[in-house]
């Protein structure tokens, strides 16, 4: 993976959504390239290069972490707390992409320290319109840290 790349990290365990998501994310032009983490510990392996992500160089992080909250081993909320702990990683910017729409899940989230909090259209066409929206601000508008180097 290329220093320079500005890759997208999905944490989704439904592999329809996962599909979905990619879909929704090649439909409005996001050419970036995607890696997907099925589980909360695999997606805290992937970004602290740590179990099967050992040799992974470090310093090449996500541009945007996309979070499902409901998880298998470790949930998105503690994904998101893990995240926000750890120096190399607390910057980055993390949207809570999920089906639940519950105040405690979002109040949650927030005080966890998301960036942005969607929830997915049950449509196609909402959710890809949403993605749009997404990918144009996060990949392309928005500066982190990370991005000033």
């Amino acid at each position: 993976m290329n220093p320079e790349s500005k890759f997208i990290l999905l944490v989704e365990d439904n592999p329809q959504d996962e599909a979905l998501t990619i879909r929704a994310l090649k439909k409005n032009g996001v050419t970036n390239e995607i890696t997907v983490a099925r589980d909360g510990e695999e997606a805290l392996d992937f970004l602290f290069c740590r179990g099967m992500h050992a040799g992974r160089d470090s310093k090449i992080q996500p541009q945007v972490v996309l979070l499902d909250l409901k998880l298998p081993k470790i949930d998105g909320i503690q994904v998101l707390k893990e995240i926000r702990a750890n120096e190399k990683t607390k910057f980055l910017p993390v949207i809570i992409l999920t089906t639940s729409s519950e105040d405690k899940d979002v109040i949650s989230g927030y005080k966890s320290g998301a960036n942005a909090y969607v929830k997915k259209p049950v449509d196609f066409k909402e959710f890809s319109e949403a993605v749009k929206t997404l990918g144009l601000f996060w990949l392309l508008l928005n500066l982190t840290p990370n991005s000033l180097r």
